[in-house]
């Protein structure tokens, strides 16, 4: 469990970095905030069809894999640098979420943290999880590809209603609904 926090803070790094300089881009290129809006939209609409599976450019499929020695023991550091290099690395199956993610950040200066958060966070919890029922987990990959195709059908939406400037009434509505200990 250690080392998956170690892991964790890893890919965390990597997001919140990520995060941020969406955030100092929203900043800088403020006066364009609508046009910025309007292409994450685009983007986050790209996104959403590429993680249901309806189109899949090959340049995003590409995997990079180190080479590492299973029974050599490595230490918190290395599961932190492990976590970076995961972040980092696994494009395909992450690419289309941080990208929409950092889309909504960069459309919406000053909300980079929260984003950010609440995506490091629907990471985290699943591989702490993950990380205590190791062995019984498996059964849960046979729904993968649903849960993507969903996933990819939800980013579709949001980009659908982002373009169209319609995000906010489903945020305030969203907020609306949202227990008061659950609110950041």
């Amino acid at each position: 469990m250690s080392h998956t926090l170690f892991f964790i803070l890893g890919f965390c790094t990597v997001y919140y970095t990520l995060g941020y300089g969406s955030n100092v881009f929203a900043e800088f290129f403020s006066q364009y905030e609508d046009l910025i809006r309007k292409l994450s939209a685009i983007l986050i609409v790209l996104m959403g069809l590429f993680l249901a599976g309806i189109f899949q450019p090959q340049v995003l499929m590409k995997e990079r894999r180190f080479n590492i020695d299973p029974t050599k023991k490595t230490g918190y550091i290395g599961s932190f640098i492990f976590g970076i290099g995961f972040s980092a690395g696994w494009t395909p199956c992450i690419g289309p979420a941080l990208t929409a993610i950092l889309a909504l950040a960069a459309s919406k200066p000053g909300t980079w943290f929260q984003l950010t958060t609440s995506y490091a966070l629907g990471f985290a919890i699943p591989f702490f999880a993950l990380a205590f029922f190791l062995g019984s987990a498996r059964w849960l990959l046979k729904y993968s590809t649903v849960v993507m195709r969903i996933g990819g059908g939800v980013m579709v939406l949001m980009g659908i209603l982002l373009f169209t400037d319609q995000m906010t009434k489903i945020t305030i509505w969203l907020n609306q609904v949202t227990p008061a200990f659950m609110k950041f």
